[in-house]
């Protein structure tokens, strides 16, 4: 079994899960609609990606 040498302070530990956080959501404008969405995915509301139309979005919500 595998027995640490020394003990790992505080401080190391803190800096090893520094990045262990959860991130929020970036979330952009878009430029027609002024709708926020994720940047690089498909805003939901209108179906466009980079200026074409991927998805059909029906107004039965």
């Amino acid at each position: 079994m595998a027995v640490p040498k020394s003990k790992v302070s505080s401080s190391k530990r803190g800096m090893r899960r520094s990045h262990d956080r959860l991130k929020n959501n970036a979330y952009v404008e878009d430029k027609d609609t002024g709708e926020l969405h994720r940047p690089h995915h498909i805003d939901l509301k209108t179906g466009m990606y980079r200026g074409k139309e991927f998805l059909k979005v029906s107004d039965k919500i």
